[in-house]
């Protein structure tokens, strides 16, 4: 990591859950040298995430995100997500020279709640269990694109990187999940970013792992060394 806390590549630029409200994260881009923004899921874009961003992406920023609740609500929503580049979830990315890994979507009962067995370990099972009236352009229902399922816990635990970016808060939250702790901890993981629950705060975790949640189009900017927040632009 080079001196001055700042990865190569420009600074990271996380955000939280803008629903529509995309105004405070394009101030913040306006604002610093041109790197990579991460949205932490629920952009419900009423256009193509590309197309919402343009002003950033044509200073340099590189837009990258992972789904949220809110971003399978409606078909437009998801559209205009997914069609972007720039998915970091269940993968590792480098970014900027930070190793970024992304846990998207959330938990269902329907499928798995952390601290019980979960009903389907698999997409591939769930969708063999759906009644031919619940698919959704052959696959999945809109409503579970932005599920959990156990396998992504297996998939990305198998992996290595320095922040995991999710959805779902970790047990920092009184609505977080201890899963999302250890998940981390298996990934070696030194920060979790969160949004969903609109709430903006610092914490550590008791295996040590620092924790940052954003509130509602909170720009956050990664400050390296020791994962420090530097001030929202």
């Amino acid at each position: 990591m080079p001196e001055g806390g700042l990865p190569e590549g420009g600074p990271v630029l996380f955000a939280g859950d803008p629903h529509r409200n995309f105004a405070p994260i394009l101030r913040a881009c306006a604002a610093s040298p041109p790197g990579t923004l991460i949205l932490v899921g629920d952009c419900d874009c009423p256009a193509p995430l590309h197309q919402v961003f343009a002003a950033a992406i044509e200073r340099g920023w590189a837009v990258r995100w992972i789904i949220g609740n809110h971003d399978t609500e409606t078909e437009s929503a998801y559209d205009n997500l997914v069609t972007s580049d720039g998915d970091l979830g269940l993968r590792v990315s480098n970014v900027g020279g930070v190793r970024v890994a992304g846990l998207p979507g959330v938990f269902k009962p329907r499928v798995w709640q952390p601290d019980e067995k979960p009903s389907f370990r698999t997409r591939a099972a769930f969708q063999a269990a759906l009644q031919p009236h619940e698919a959704w352009r052959g696959g999945l229902p809109l409503f579970h694109r932005d599920t959990i399922f156990p396998e992504d816990f297996e998939r990305l635990g198998a992996l290595r990187c320095d922040v995991l970016v999710s959805h779902e808060a970790p047990s920092s939250h009184p609505h977080g999940h201890a899963a999302i702790d250890a998940l981390a901890a298996d990934c070696c993981a030194r920060l979790i970013v969160h949004g969903h629950h609109h709430q903006s705060y610092a914490a550590t975790l008791p295996n040590g792992i620092a924790v940052r949640g954003l509130g509602l189009a909170e720009p956050w900017l990664l400050n390296f060394p020791g994962v420090a927040a530097a001030d929202s632009p």
